[in-house]
């Protein structure tokens, strides 16, 4: 009797720990993003965001009407003159009238559905006058954000799922609300001005969606299509890649933060001295120390989502340490692994990067754990491997 007691309490204590598991992993709706048991769209941000919540209940009231309608004439046909009742059923081959009916009226409730989304699918499609442009790229997978025209243009940086929350999910422990999708680099744009969006993809198809915008548009490789958005309030909002795009597919979030425009000119200002800081001259050489240092910072932000930090790699990933390539006396071989891909798309071209990035992370990879080969790459090597 005591045995099954014991038991009985350990069963106990271990539901208490799964409870409280459960309840330490509870969240709050995320502002700007998805709200706890959602299960209308998000709160729009902009016109086209409203427009198109009030064509998701107009349509939705007009077929919950029409639904209503002819299943309850249906249904009270069948019960009011069934066969038990005595009812003899009407014997005519045609009706003028009811042909009318069924031809006038479905035509009209096309059209009043027809107008107000076609004016809203025009308007979703007028870039013109646009007070911003950015170009977002599709990588696999990262976003990428080039300010083309307007204030910030020459502003250009990547846009990466925060290590903490990959490193979290490898883990299979959920932190924080926007779990998945904080990022290193929020794509940063003034309140109350109209940002035009043009997207192309560097690999495979990628698609950009802010729900809290109504903006969802593609990345196609090789083409380029355009969207916009004006935010009227100040925030973060957030959304993610909506085109399955690989293995990766669930760690490429996108967060826009929409500052006002006395912050927005402080943000450009800041950006552009941070860009300047890191402009580095592809001809300067390097030392040792500080190519690993520089590339242990890229390689964690970059590489280690799928090598890991320790370069031991995971299932078809490689392992780094220890790798033949990477100890390889010819430096070459890896710089065009990194630099175009491999495994047919399995590792992701990086040409994004810049050459001081790619051969600070290539020496890091040639001097971390046990590979220690002391051999160096500089920026130049990497120049040459490019043309």
């Amino acid at each position: 009797m005591k045995a099954l007691w014991h038991k009985a309490g350990q069963a106990g204590l271990g539901l208490g720990a799964a409870l409280a598991t459960t309840c330490a992993m509870a969240v709050n709706s995320l502002p700007g993003g998805p709200a706890v048991r959602q299960i209308d769209m998000h709160p729009p941000v902009t016109r086209i965001a409203e427009e198109q919540q009030f064509l998701h209940y107009m349509m939705l009231w007009i077929c919950g009407v029409i639904f209503v309608a002819v299943f309850g004439v249906m249904f009270y046909s069948i019960i009011k003159h069934r066969k038990s009742k005595g009812a003899q059923p009407a014997n005519f081959h045609e009706s003028v009238k009811v042909e009318i009916a069924w031809t006038v009226v479905p035509f009209l409730i096309v059209i009043g559905m027809a107008l107000p989304a076609t004016k809203a699918v025009v308007a979703m499609k007028d870039t013109t006058n646009a007070d911003l442009t950015i170009k977002v790229t599709g990588y696999q997978w990262k976003w990428g954000y080039d300010y083309l025209k307007g204030e910030g243009e020459g502003i250009s940086f990547l846009s990466t799922l925060d290590v903490t929350h990959r490193q979290a999910s490898d883990a299979g422990q959920p932190v924080g609300d926007d779990y998945l999708l904080k990022v290193d680099n929020p794509m940063v744009v003034p309140v109350d001005k109209k940002i035009r969006i043009v997207t192309t993809a560097a690999d495979v198809i990628h698609s950009w969606m802010i729900p809290a915008f109504g903006v969802k548009q593609d990345a196609i490789p090789g083409f380029v299509r355009d969207t916009w958005f004006r935010a009227e309030k100040v925030g973060d909002y957030y959304g993610q890649c909506a085109e399955l795009c690989g293995k990766e597919h669930a760690y490429m979030p996108i967060h826009v933060k929409v500052l006002s425009q006395e912050d927005y000119a402080a943000w450009v200002e800041e950006k552009k001295k941070e860009m300047a800081a890191k402009a580095d001259d592809p001809s300067k050489v390097w030392t040792l120390d500080e190519l690993v240092a520089r590339g242990e910072k890229v390689y964690a932000a970059n590489c280690a989502a799928c090598h890991k930090a320790d370069g031991t790699g995971a299932g078809p990933i490689k392992a780094l340490d220890g790798s033949p390539i990477v100890k390889d006396e010819d430096a070459g071989k890896q710089i065009q692994v990194v630099l175009n891909g491999a495994a047919n798309g399995a590792m992701p071209a990086w040409k994004q990067l810049s050459d001081t990035e790619i051969a600070a992370v290539i020496t890091y990879t040639k001097n971390a754990w046990s590979n220690q080969t002391g051999k160096i790459v500089q920026p130049s090597e990497i120049v040459a491997a490019r043309q």
